[in-house]
């Protein structure tokens, strides 16, 4: 395996870690344009972790989940309380607001005679972790698609969770929800810390691949595409983003006569597919239709082997 084809996979492990922080906030009814700023605050605590304080990557890694986490809900208390394009553009400003900070933020010590750490707008640089442990582009790929899956395997056990009912009651109709006893506040707030933690695992990883993070990567763009990829993958299963994530990093961006017309192509497809197709390619009827036919065709002839 080249190693372009490694650093195409990588990207699209990573940047599912932010699709399904924001897919999680959509399946509550709410549009976030803020979850860059999580992924950002998870890169950042990660790598300080790794090449300031000497971490290993796993205890970096939660590291940055939790400090994704904290903010999240340290955002969520009041920004809940608005509903629709006001909870949007709530999200949007906190994150741009988290962005400057970063710009602001310098924590410098001496690493091996150099000063390494967050130098404000200059960017992070010097995230060697991968390379002092001899961790190579493949193997930490497979980090990456591990960890990917493990995030999957527990939303498929959330969506046949109580709790996963729950969400997607409060998404349909909120009132409805709270009249059939679901605590709706607590859900919801509950969604947007797990969305922030792994949103923060994703900057994580994105820190410690890259070995370089700046600010501006952390931008409204950013936001606009994790949302961006659930609504086209599909909101009826958390493979949905994956597959925005796939068809925008996998298919359009590796195709190099579209490099300049990326973002027009990935536009019209987002248009396109909000008047055909509202809740994406793979939206609720679909799995629904996926799940009968394998029920009653495929696993019937697994069991008579």
């Amino acid at each position: 395996m080249d190693d372009y084809l490694i650093g195409v996979l990588s990207n699209i492990g990573v940047i599912s870690f932010v699709a399904l922080s924001s897919y999680l906030l959509l399946l509550t009814g709410e549009i976030s344009f803020g979850q860059q700023a999580f992924f950002a605050i998870g890169a950042y605590a990660a790598g300080i972790a790794t090449a300031l304080w000497g971490w290993p990557l796993s205890l970096a890694l939660c590291g940055g989940a939790a400090a994704g986490a904290a903010a999240a809900l340290l955002i969520a208390m009041p920004t809940l309380r608005l509903h629709g394009l006001y909870f949007s553009i709530a999200t949007l400003a906190c994150a741009e607001m988290i962005r400057i900070l970063f710009e602001l933020f310098r924590y410098q010590i001496v690493v091996d005679g150099a000063l390494v750490g967050p130098n404000g707008s200059d960017g992070f640089r010097e995230i060697r972790y991968v390379f002092e442990n001899d961790i190579g582009a493949f193997e930490f790929m497979l980090v990456i698609y591990a960890m990917l899956a493990a995030t999957l395997a527990c939303f498929a056990a959330l969506e046949r969770s109580r709790l996963g009912v729950a969400l997607r009651m409060i998404g349909s109709d909120d009132v409805l929800a709270a009249s059939h006893g679901v605590a709706v506040a607590h859900c919801k707030i509950m969604a947007a810390g797990v969305a922030g933690a792994i949103a923060g695992i994703g900057g994580g990883l994105y820190a410690h691949m890259t070995t370089y993070i700046e600010p501006r990567i952390f931008d409204i763009m950013l936001g606009v595409h994790s949302l961006a990829y659930g609504l086209i993958g599909g909101l009826g299963t958390a493979l949905g983003p994956v597959l925005g994530v796939v068809l925008d990093v996998g298919v359009l961006e590796s195709i190099r006569w579209l490099a300049g017309y990326r973002m027009i192509v990935f536009g019209g497809l987002v248009a396109l597919l909000l008047i055909v197709r509202p809740r994406g390619l793979f939206d609720e009827t679909t799995v629904y239709r996926l799940n009968r036919i394998w029920r009653s065709t495929i696993a019937p002839k697994r069991e008579n082997r």
